[in-house]
């Protein structure tokens, strides 16, 4: 039996209710082979515990954490308020604003603490993802080769969805 790959992206999520979105960000980081760890906690309900969570992050393996919330959305500035790592943030749609309030919340953070800050929703999600792959890949050629291809995939698949609607036009 092979060992199994320990997670090197931690993913923390204000409430379970934010789980329908980063849903998409585990099964990207999936299609990578990049291993996550799938955590709740809350900036403001469970304070303590997200501070701790950051704060050991690098010491238990993880090399990007990426958060997200909605609504006031202080987890991810929490979480880079307490770790040296990369911190990516989510902001979900929550029950006001339509995820403005958490876009804002998250991007708007002070100097020395940053929040790389991804698109509300599941674009976001998948974003995050994504940026988390090439923030690793820079010292891992096999990671760096998995996005070049991925590019070269989504290019194909631009062109293919041109040559279509050519064709469709034409006729």
């Amino acid at each position: 039996m092979a060992a199994q790959k320990k997670p090197t992206v931690a993913i923390v999520m204000g409430s379970k209710t934010d789980w329908p979105t980063l849903e998409f960000t585990v099964k990207t980081l999936k299609e990578f082979g990049i291993e996550s760890t799938v955590k709740v906690m809350s900036a403001h309900r469970t304070p303590h515990e997200a501070a701790e969570f950051a704060e050991s992050a690098a010491k238990n393996g993880y090399k990007v954490i990426i958060g997200a919330a909605g609504g006031a959305a202080h987890l991810c500035g929490v979480l880079a308020g307490h770790t040296i790592l990369p911190v990516i943030g989510i902001p979900v749609k929550g029950w006001a604003l339509d995820g403005m309030d958490s876009l804002l919340s998250t991007v708007q953070m002070p100097k020395g603490v940053p929040v790389a800050t991804v698109a509300i929703g599941k674009a976001g999600a998948i974003n995050a993802a994504i940026l988390a792959v090439q923030m690793m890949a820079i010292g891992d050629d096999a990671l760096k080769q998995k996005l070049i291809e991925f590019k070269k995939t989504m290019a194909a698949e631009v062109l293919q969805a041109d040559a279509e609607l050519q064709k469709e036009l034409e006729g």
